[in-house]
């Protein structure tokens, strides 16, 4: 798992300076503006960057449960590289569609991981779709975390003023699925067995 590791450490690395220097901050999140005069690494900075503390904690645990659980399937297939290309493209993914819709506005902000940890969770929950995830201390199936976790974006999405990039989460997860499946396509139908089949996992 050094890859998920790796991330960890260097996302913990430059949100704590940039919660330290409002100057990184600003520099590295996403904005469509800056985008728009060329400063198109920000599709991939932003992910290295937190609101707050508990932010960056909430998702490098995420990161780090369910990125250690998934490395090596994926590694077996593109090598640690490999691996980390669909990270960041998760991250790239994620924010599409936010910038499309607020490609001309000057006060849209975003960042933060949770669209590539979003693709992280939602292609383990792919190949493990009965295994207990625990939201707080409740244990519940990861099958239905998922369904719940895909209604909850959608409505909190539409609601909006909540100050969460709910669409970077939807579409992080879309994406962390459809790779997967184009990446090894018989997870289909071990995705169907195993949902059909709760006691396989």
């Amino acid at each position: 798992m050094i890859v998920t590791l790796s991330l960890i450490s260097l996302t913990c690395l430059i949100s704590i300076i940039a919660l330290r220097n409002f100057t990184v901050l600003e520099r590295l999140l996403f904005w469509p503006p800056g985008v728009n005069r060329g400063q198109l690494y920000r599709f991939v900075t932003h992910g290295f960057v937190h609101a707050d503390g508990q932010h960056l904690l909430f998702n490098m645990i995420t990161l780090y449960f369910f990125g250690r659980a998934i490395e090596p399937f994926f590694s077996q297939y593109l090598g640690g590289a490999g691996y980390a290309g669909f990270y960041l493209g998760g991250l790239i993914v994620a924010i599409l569609p936010g910038y499309w819709q607020h490609r001309r506005d000057t006060r849209y902000r975003s960042l933060g991981a949770s669209g590539a940890v979003s693709a992280v969770l939602f292609a383990f929950i792919l190949i493990q779709p009965w295994a207990t995830l625990y939201i707080l201390v409740i244990p519940v199936p990861a099958i239905v975390y998922a369904i719940a976790y895909t209604l909850w974006s959608i409505y909190a999405g539409r609601r909006g003023g909540d100050n969460i990039n709910h669409s970077a989460h939807l579409w992080g997860a879309a994406y962390g699925v459809i790779f997967a499946l184009l990446m090894e396509p018989r997870l289909f139908d071990v995705f169907l067995t195993r949902l059909l089949s709760p006691g396989l996992g």
